[in-house]
């Protein structure tokens, strides 16, 4: 067995001087500010799949390559997940109150039309954020405008808003397989959360096709967990998906902002690291016509091995990580959806009660999956 690594690279992400939503600050309060990202250490998941590759560097024998060792079945920490869900019933009370009689409220809170959705879209995110976005006006989402009152009324719709690098060479990898991994990476993304039929409970073929058979307990635990969803396999650890007799989509758009990177990978190839959050606006399947919005913001990694070295499938992706925060989603359910909670009806289904200071959900500039597993209320959706 060859003895030869490779060091690990840091998660090098493109700068620029001003953020998009620092730049909305400047221009709002006149303020500046500026942030870069801290390298990270690699992920539990990217030490357990380092394990599994590096066990098939010997050169594979009469050319075949050997099969790869099993992962062990109740590990965990690759699907480090996170659960937020809506503050108590005492301000959905006080919100629903100021939807039917704004004018309780002194002055112009809302302003001369501030909220309308035609507001202008943000330019494509560039760098991490160094903070949350700023203040929305108090309006609630409804049928016609359900971005009402969300940062999300100015992101990109849909796929527009996963927006790729320029695929140049990296190391020995060809500008042309750099291309390829990125195209892999969002097709992976496009499928498992912004289409329309696996967002109302179907399957993600699509997604599940770009990624490594290498990887037999994260493709067998998927789809396990798509079949029979359990704790220890819940397929929205990876796919947005719910549940039609409980919730559907209100419109066709699904609000998208983040970014995608590349770098020089761990096993010899080219990884790629992608960013995003996705704004579900959502309506009870009963008849009702109270919006609400589940916010999912989901950080993976993948790579294309060397498979000249590693027990790799060329063109196909080898997750490293995958993590999840779910905003408006009961805790502690686990049956393979994303279960929003409506403020005139808290707390659907049951779940673990919500603890701790309020998470904005739509803040980036947070890291996501190093605490694993929690439950923590939201200042807004």
């Amino acid at each position: 067995m060859s003895d030869r690594r490779f060091e690990r690279s840091p998660e090098d992400e493109p700068t620029s001087s001003i953020p998009d939503e620092e730049w909305e600050r400047f221009v709002r309060d006149s303020e500046q500010g500026s942030g870069a990202s801290v390298p990270k250490e690699p992920s539990a998941r990217a030490r357990e799949v380092a394990a599994r590759l590096k066990s098939g560097q010997a050169t594979r024998p009469e050319g075949r390559r050997t099969g790869p060792d099993r992962w062990e079945p109740d590990r965990r920490a690759t699907r480090r997940r996170r659960r937020w869900t809506l503050l108590g019933v005492p301000l959905a009370l006080v919100v629903a109150v100021v939807a039917m009689r704004p004018s309780l409220i002194p002055g112009d809170p809302f302003g001369a039309g501030g909220g309308t959705e035609a507001a202008a879209e943000l330019p494509a995110e560039t760098a991490a954020p160094t903070a949350a976005p700023g203040p929305e006006s108090l309006e609630l989402p409804t049928l016609d405008r359900p971005f009402a009152g969300s940062p999300a009324r100015r992101w990109a719709d849909g796929a527009a808003g996963i927006v790729l690098p320029k695929a140049t060479a990296v190391g020995d990898v060809p500008a042309e397989t750099v291309q390829l991994a990125l195209e892999q990476t969002r097709k992976l993304l496009v499928d498992a959360n912004l289409n329309p039929a696996v967002v109302a409970g179907g399957h993600p073929k699509a997604a599940l096709s770009v990624l490594d058979p290498e990887q037999p307990d994260l493709l067998d635990g998927l789809k396990a967990g798509l079949r029979s969803p359990s704790e220890a396999h819940d397929p929205v650890s990876l796919i947005s998906r719910f549940d039609p007799d409980e919730v559907r989509l209100v419109g066709d758009v699904i609000k998208t902002r983040g970014r995608t990177t590349v770098g020089k990978g761990e096993f010899g190839g080219v990884r790629v690291r992608a960013d995003y959050t996705f704004v579900y606006p959502v309506v009870r399947s009963d008849g009702s016509t109270e919006v609400t919005r589940t916010i999912v913001r989901r950080v993976i990694e993948a790579e294309f091995p060397d498979p000249e070295r590693y027990r790799a499938t060329p063109g196909l992706l080898t997750l490293l990580r995958y993590d999840e925060d779910a905003g408006n989603s009961t805790c502690d359910v686990h049956d393979g959806y994303l279960h929003p909670e409506f403020p005139s009806r808290n707390g659907s289904p049951a779940g673990a009660t919500p603890s701790g200071r309020a998470i904005d959900p739509y803040d980036r500039s947070r890291e996501i999956g190093k605490d694993g597993h929690a439950c923590g209320t939201l200042s807004r959706t």
